[in-house]
């Protein structure tokens, strides 16, 4: 369950430590969600919502869009550094398909802390993995967390 933004204690950058593990985030989409992600980004390709599309094109099922992917790591990041947290830059490498019904757990890790002046950025590597244990996404982000008052 995600807590809502306004009853969520803020994250500071004095709080992260290097090797630290990110709140994880699950999802599992399902094909209604994928078909309504493909109709909200104009995405017409219809190996995201046409099974049988999908089969004759040499699949298995129809695929979780690269772009959604992106969109489970950035919400697990900004769930983590809300509500004043700022997230930088955020990219992902898609490596291996995903399906309907796939349990994809995206995880993150603090790989790096900077403060130089007014400052105070955090690195992370971040990853999604399917109930199979297979790698779907790598990926990493910078994000801007406030200091203590």
């Amino acid at each position: 369950m995600t807590v809502p933004t306004a009853m969520k204690a803020q994250l500071h950058f004095e709080d992260v430590e290097v090797g630290a593990q990110i709140p994880q985030l699950v999802n599992v989409p399902t094909s209604v969600s994928l078909f309504r992600f493909s109709a909200v980004t104009w995405n017409a390709h219809r190996i995201h919502y046409d099974r049988d599309f999908a089969l004759s094109d040499g699949h298995p099922d129809i695929l979780v869009q690269a772009h959604l992917h992106g969109v489970y790591l950035t919400r697990m990041v900004m769930d983590w550094i809300a509500p004043r947290g700022r997230l930088l830059s955020i990219e992902w490498k898609n490596l291996a398909r995903a399906y309907p019904l796939d349990t994809l757990t995206c995880t993150g890790t603090v790989t790096e802390k900077v403060r130089d002046g007014d400052q105070k950025n955090v690195m992370l590597d971040l990853v999604e993995i399917n109930q199979r244990g297979e790698t779907c996404v790598s990926g990493s982000a910078i994000v801007a967390l406030p200091l203590r008052d």
